[in-house]
């Protein structure tokens, strides 16, 4: 066990990856009060190049931190969902006067985007000039928006790194094969669509997202383990190369594209700057919470049945991509390294007790039984 801790946190590669070893990072929620992304386009008056943007999401992750920058600019913002969550929510560290003015400006469309004929009425009466679609993941649930919306400027769209083909050439560029078999293909088949409709569009492919509201349990799973002080379980031996991006960069290069004609019907990858091997995001969530450094326990996924759940939050394979294309045409550079970053995630998030999934334990305990019985 001890032998298999020991491994390396990261590998040498041409690309950059991440070494985690010095101090750690403290990032007070003070000292992100008023974020601001670098290279932010100064705010526009209302009358100059506002525009009326619909944002198809919106209250849970990446939109909450795109909106604020959309309505800072000066663009009338209106979410389109359900209703379930509240439209607005104050954020850690956001002062009572900067939520105050954000939420007197952003606007909601009450709907279900499945029910396309309520779509095409209601967008039709509103005119939009921009959507950002968060959510959108099959084309059938896009067309009726750009029926809606003839005289559209630009559709800009989540699309995902995942629906690129597995290669043993890495990192992913936007340029290479993607899989038809990918569980994301409807995001292929919406880049198609926007593509055959003439729209001017711009797709935006991000590799793992994390940072404050990720209701995806990235780097809230390790967060969790350290927390109760158990060892971390990771398969394979750990060297398994990923990448991570934090929303808040994810949302600057979200809005860096907005009528940018270097965006027009581009796509672009955007991450961090950085790869990680598992072992070492493990060290860097240990060193962005304040942690002692963690025990990490490697197994072999085929020894074990965890029937459906899943006992690590990420594909157990090397997994990144170029952001080159995305620093060279639209002057996007992340802001946030990793561990920084993760400080940021945990300060405003996990540190304060707050989180998207209680901890389970349940497929650590397979797998460290079975260590402790093998020793």
């Amino acid at each position: 066990m001890a032998a298999t801790a020991s491994l390396k946190s990261s590998l040498r590669l041409p690309s950059p990856i991440s070494d985690f070893s010095g101090a750690a990072v403290s990032v007070s929620a003070q000292s992100r009060r008023s974020w601001q992304p670098r290279g932010a386009r100064v705010q526009v008056s209302a009358a100059a190049d506002s525009k009326n943007i619909l944002v198809m999401g919106g209250t849970r992750f990446i939109g909450v931190f795109l909106s604020r920058l959309l309505v800072k600019e000066g663009h009338q913002v209106t979410l389109f969902t359900r209703g379930k969550a509240p439209i607005t929510q104050q954020l850690p560290g956001e002062s009572d006067a900067e939520y105050a003015e954000f939420s007197s400006k952003i606007q909601h469309l009450k709907g279900d985007r499945m029910d396309f004929e309520f779509v095409k009425a209601s967008l039709a009466a509103k005119g939009y000039d921009v959507v950002y679609d968060i959510n959108g993941r099959e084309a059938a649930e896009v067309e009726p928006i750009i029926d809606a919306l003839p005289d559209l400027e630009q559709y800009i769209y989540c699309s995902s790194a995942g629906v690129y083909l597995k290669s043993d050439l890495l990192p992913h560029c936007e340029a290479d094969a993607v899989d038809p078999k990918s569980r994301h293909k409807g995001k292929l088949e919406t880049e198609s669509l926007l593509t055959a409709r003439g729209v001017n569009w711009t797709s935006i492919r991000p590799v793992y997202i994390y940072g404050p509201h990720n209701y995806n349990p990235v780097e809230e799973w390790f967060f969790h383990r350290l927390k109760a002080g158990r060892p971390i379980p990771i398969p394979g031996a750990g060297n398994q190369i990923t990448q991570l991006g934090h929303v808040k960069d994810l949302a600057a290069a979200f809005n860096l594209v907005l009528g940018n004609p270097k965006a027009s019907q581009q796509i672009f990858n955007i991450s961090g700057a950085k790869y990680v091997t598992f072992d070492g995001l493990a060290r860097a969530c240990a060193k962005a919470g304040g942690f002692p450094e963690p025990e990490l326990v490697h197994y072999n996924p085929k020894e074990f049945d965890f029937g459906k759940k899943k006992a690590f939050p990420f594909r157990d394979q090397h997994f990144f991509a170029s952001i080159e294309k995305a620093t060279r045409e639209l002057g996007w550079t992340p802001e946030f390294d990793l561990v920084e970053g993760l400080t940021d995630s945990y300060n405003l998030d996990f540190g304060r007790g707050t989180f998207r999934k209680a901890a389970d334990f349940t497929t650590d305990d397979m797998i460290l039984g079975k260590k402790l019985a093998t020793v």
